[in-house]
């Protein structure tokens, strides 16, 4: 997919739409001199600085990165946590858009991406993969030492797997996922976090349709998109047509009925929308989701973009009755016309919900400034016992596997776990330092066991974190202290879960 970056030419540099990035953040010298600025003490004073996920991310152990691989994030377990779940998230949905995920190669030929115009047009922003070993080493029917390319982008490989086989106009739409991880070569200067990255793993959709069905398709995905922000909770966002640019592939025909088709979808969400003039990708117009940060910065997120040329480019087709009339979006009740069948180009809608799932993390830790909803947390639980004694930590310990869907004595049989984070701290510490470290943590629930909670056969629930900002003084009083079993505890988790909450 291709966003607006730096002027086109020959060799441009196109940043991906997910990984765009807009001014800067203020570097710890400017932060110091504004601190001790004293015309501009007031105004520091007003304004704290906003969540950063670059520090965030180091304080809660969600990801690092290595100089041995620039721009590419290394997710610790919180992190991992966290990305596994947005990606679920989206596996879950797909089965109400009817997305069918596929896994396609990291590299291809480089006549694949001359085939596709990605030589042409991402040259420079594309890793090329050759062969250290001369005796291993392809060759063309030149002679020449073949290369290949890292993917930048999944597209091809989805149009290789459309054109694998005969398609029936009954058979559309065809819509394909992949989180394979994507590589761009992103200047070294501008790698920042986990927003400006050379690695990433975009929710990356494609859907083949009927020129008849591109409006209902992009209706789907805009709904698609207004329900997965809305669970993430990060408020209002705008969306932009961007419309044919100066230098673009196709017929102006192509390109007013695709601008045509967004505006009447557009205009169907019920969504307010603008219009980005010339700001389309070369290959077909698109609508933009921008969100804004904690910076007040704006970001480009999701994208619909529309695509006749890719598919031209493959030569993809399918059989439909009356196919000249199909290729417009037509329809006929003739029974001479819709005798003859023939070959038709179908409309490729590329699509992405998240845009980046690294980036959008980034977005999400600011947002929540570290403190997570449960779903998400990667510290969901934690379980302090209030001494070290065998019968204490026994349960401390059985309370846990019950709500991580561990059974030790059952070796025999597979695993079938909650997914659910859970900690346990037996060390030999005061239950009150522990307590506070737990909550400094950043855990949803803390969990107490002591030995009256052993001869009950429950446990001591803190859930004050998980508490609504307007919760009054009594629902606080009362979620501090909740006694459940382990089992009442595992079923209370996994509403919270399910709820999104």
């Amino acid at each position: 997919m291709w966003t607006k970056g730096e002027p086109r030419n020959r060799a441009r540099r196109i940043p991906p739409q997910q990984l765009s990035f807009s001014t800067p953040r203020r570097s710890e010298l400017q932060l110091l001199q504004l601190r001790q600025c004293s015309s501009c003490e007031s105004t520091a004073a007003s304004k704290p600085l906003s969540p950063d996920h670059r520090e965030l991310g180091r304080r809660q152990e969600l990801f690092t990165t290595s100089i041995y691989s620039p721009g590419s994030a290394i997710f610790l377990p919180n992190g991992a946590r966290i990305f596994n779940r947005l990606v679920e998230f989206l596996r879950k949905q797909y089965v109400r858009y009817g997305f069918q995920e596929v896994i396609t190669p990291t590299i291809y030929k480089k006549a694949l991406w001359a085939k596709s115009g990605h030589l042409e047009n991402y040259a420079e922003d594309m890793y090329t993969v050759t062969s250290t070993s001369p005796s291993r080493a392809e060759l063309t029917e030149g002679g020449e030492e073949d290369e290949y390319g890292l993917k930048p982008m999944n597209c091809p490989g989805h149009c290789l797997i459309f054109a694998s086989k005969n398609r029936s106009y009954r058979d559309l739409p065809i819509r394909y996922a992949d989180f394979s991880p994507l590589h761009r070569n992103e200047i070294s200067g501008a790698l920042s976090g986990l927003t400006r990255v050379r690695r990433f793993h975009q929710d990356d959709g494609h859907i083949f349709c009927r020129p008849s069905q591109i409006e209902e398709e992009i209706g789907k995905t805009l709904d698609f998109i207004r329900l997965t922000y809305g669970v993430f909770r990060l408020g209002s966002y705008r969306l932009a047509l961007s419309t044919r640019p100066e230098q673009f592939m196709g017929s102006l025909e192509d390109w007013e009925q695709a601008e045509s088709s967004l505006r009447r979808a557009l205009d169907a969400s019920g969504q307010p929308w603008t219009v980005n003039e010339g700001d389309g990708a070369f290959y077909g117009p698109k609508i933009d989701v921008v969100l804004t940060d904690s910076d007040g910065k704006e970001h480009q997120t999701a994208t619909i973009q529309l695509d006749f040329q890719l598919p031209k480019r493959f030569g993809l087709e399918y059989s439909a009755p009356a196919p000249e009339l199909e290729q417009k979006g037509e329809t006929t009740t003739d029974p001479e016309l819709l005798a003859n069948y023939g070959p038709v180009q179908p409309v490729l809608v590329h699509r992405a919900v998240l845009g980046s799932v690294e980036r959008l993390m980034a977005l999400l830790i600011e947002h929540y400034n570290g403190k997570w909803p449960f779903w998400l947390n990667p510290r969901q639980a934690v379980i302090l016992t209030v001494n070290d004694t065998e019968p204490v930590v026994n349960f401390a310990q059985r309370t846990q596997n019950i709500l991580l869907g561990v059974s030790p004595d059952a070796l025999d049989k597979p695993t079938a776990p909650t997914h659910l984070a859970v900690d346990v701290d037996t060390s030999v510490r005061p239950i009150g330092a522990k307590i506070r470290d737990a909550i400094t943590n950043g855990y949803s629930l803390v969990i107490v066991v002591g030995p009256k909670d052993v001869e009950k056969g429950t446990v001591a629930v803190n859930a004050t974190a998980m508490a609504p900002s307007d919760a009054s003084a009594e629902e606080l009083k009362r979620l501090k202290s909740l006694s459940m079993t382990p089992e009442e505890l595992l079923k209370y988790m996994q509403e919270k879960v399910a709820a999104y909450e």
